[in-house]
């Protein structure tokens, strides 16, 4: 018998217990190993910050789904991976030991970085739900009293979809309340063009992203370094190409949102051979850790060298499909070591990105995520915010079901010819 354990249970780490219970043999334990048990639907937080969800909307309590599949839970979470001895220190003080561990922490949020930044400074946040909740508050205080808005990302973050996805359903939502008109708004962001994304782009990202900042009347600034924030003021740099400064901002606002840089998670930060020294899990094609083979990771959490040189560090994202197709090849991975073969599965890391407007919004499709891709596309239209608004009803549904995927998805994936593992047969040798 082999002990599986999974460290995380956000969109990854849920999801990966699904599909690796379905893919283990009937001898083998499945434990999973989160702080706390909500499971929480992360891309729907913009959404609970101006009040069209509330948070039980968008939380699942995961004792009772794991249960009835017949995987462990320990809600306590980790305190600390110790990889030579195949074991986890918990935050109760108990160890738990493992033969595979699959690490699905998602990051740390690094607000510590820029003086002044997030829930504990001056400015709000989506990454949590919590932090949703929180700025939900702030944005009707916001409503009763408008004022400036900047919104945005700060030097090295990764993930930056959502920042924009906020920009336009602030803008959406204030124009609903009759208040557009009395709240300028200036999006702030390291990337070097409106639509990088992190990804130098995805087909007409930067036209589309633009034209729709334009038309909502929202000012940008880009290559911009985040050095502080005051209490009713951001302090920008804006750099060239060769990362001087050129420009000095200092941004009033009475609302602000800017996402922070990630980090690896503590449990796992600085352990040699691991992680990189930001605390990264590093991973070979296989999502397996050469250092300690019998350790996997996926998400967030994964390292990713950047896509080219950028004037400020720009991190690569990984959105929900691509941390999917993470998932599958990990399953059958560990699978094929728990039958004494040899691990063969590769992720695609194909990205299908759904950004909502509010009332419409922008999708791209990108396969693979990182360039050269065989797909680059994008589009705009009001077909998005529904598409969006169904994807979280369907994948809220297979976590409640405990299904990894459906056979609806599997026919809707294969009729785009979107796929989550790389053809083997088809790959270079090397």
């Amino acid at each position: 018998m082999a002990q599986i354990v999974v460290l995380g249970a956000g969109l990854g780490g849920t999801i990966m217990a699904f599909e690796m219970k379905e893919k283990m043999r009937p001898e083998d334990s499945l434990t999973v190993v989160n702080q706390g048990s909500t499971y929480s639907f992360v891309p729907s937080n913009p959404w609970v910050a101006v009040g069209w969800r509330e948070r039980k909307d968008i939380t699942i309590d995961l004792a009772g789904v794991f249960s009835r599949r017949g995987i462990g839970f320990r809600p306590e979470g980790a305190r600390r991976v110790h990889p030579t001895e195949n074991r986890i220190e918990l935050n109760d003080g108990s160890l738990l030991d493992y033969d595979y561990l699959i690490v699905a922490t998602g990051p740390e949020l690094a607000f510590d970085e820029v003086p002044g930044l997030g829930p504990a400074g001056h400015t709000q946040s989506i990454c949590q739900t919590d932090h949703a909740a929180e700025a939900r508050t702030a944005f009707e205080a916001l409503l009763e009293a408008p004022g400036p808005i900047v919104v945005g990302a700060v030097q090295g973050a990764s993930c930056f979809g959502p920042a924009y996805e906020f920009a336009f359903i602030l803008d959406t939502a204030l124009r609903n309340a009759k208040k557009r008109d009395r709240v300028p708004m200036t999006f702030v962001t390291p990337e070097p063009y409106i639509g990088h994304l992190g990804l130098d782009g995805v087909g007409d990202t930067k036209s589309l992203l633009e034209s729709a900042m334009r038309e909502r009347h929202i000012k940008w600034i880009t290559n911009a370094r985040v050095t502080s924030v005051d209490k009713t003021m951001i302090h920008v740099e804006e750099v060239d190409e060769n990362g001087k400064v050129k420009t000095v901002h200092d941004l009033p606002f009475t609302f602000s949102m800017m996402l922070p840089a990630f980090r690896g998670v503590a449990a796992v930060h600085g352990i040699e051979g691991l992680t990189n020294p930001r605390g990264f899990v590093t991973i070979d094609k296989h999502q397996r850790n050469v250092a300690f083979p019998n350790v996997f990771a996926i998400g967030v959490g994964v390292a990713i060298p950047p896509v080219g040189k950028t004037p400020l560090p720009v991190g690569v994202p990984k959105t929900g499909f691509m941390i999917e197709s993470m998932v599958t090849a990990t399953a059958a991975n560990v699978a094929a070591l728990l039958r004494g073969e040899t691990p063969r599965a590769v992720a695609t890391w194909n990205a299908v990105c759904l950004a909502d407007f509010g009332d419409e919004g922008i999708a791209f499709v990108a396969q693979p995520q990182i360039p050269p891709r065989n797909v680059n596309w994008s589009s705009q239209g009001k077909w998005v915010h529904a598409a969006k608004v169904g994807f979280e009803k369907y994948f809220l549904h297979k976590v409640r079901t405990g299904k990894s995927e459906t056979f609806y998805e599997n026919l809707t994936l294969d009729l785009l010819g979107i796929r989550k593992l790389k053809d083997i047969h088809l790959e270079p040798t090397q």
